[in-house]
């Protein structure tokens, strides 16, 4: 994890504490490392929060590392891409290594998967929320 507050590409500790720290709050599903929008340096945290999901090779392209917006549009897609290998390797598993490996390995294999498939799901949403708030949505909290 990176401080929300260093330079994408830099390395940084955890931010410690809540993002929920703005007067409006965070929605839920907002990642901690990623500082509430509207808050000083947001954009930092958030840049460099993105580039935390997408390969490493995403740094070198400016375009990303310049433009939040951008980067979270192909994160979006980037974690898609992941999520939809995960399915196709839970479709495919069983039948593919039959006979390469054992059955608690491909069991070994399934659970992996699903932690994936979970975690995934978690990045997706928070990719989606702090690429609306890139485009300039605000969370209102409801009560």
């Amino acid at each position: 994890m990176r401080n929300p507050g260093t330079v994408p590409g830099s390395a940084g500790g955890s931010a410690g504490g809540s993002a929920g720290g703005s007067a409006g709050g965070v929605p839920p599903g907002w990642p901690p490392e990623v500082r509430p929008a509207g808050a000083p340096d947001w954009r930092l945290s958030a840049t460099a929060w993105l580039l935390d999901q997408c390969p490493p090779e995403y740094r070198s392209h400016a375009v990303l590392v310049r433009h939040p917006l951008v980067l979270a549009w192909l994160c979006g897609r980037h974690a898609a891409a992941q999520a939809e290998a995960v399915r196709a390797a839970l479709a495919g598993a069983r039948a593919d290594l039959a006979g390469a490996v054992d059955a608690l390995t491909v069991a070994a294999l399934f659970e992996a998967l699903e932690a994936e498939r979970v975690r995934l799901i978690a990045v997706r949403r928070a990719v989606g929320l702090v690429e609306e708030a890139l485009r300039g949505h605000r969370h209102v909290p409801r009560l």
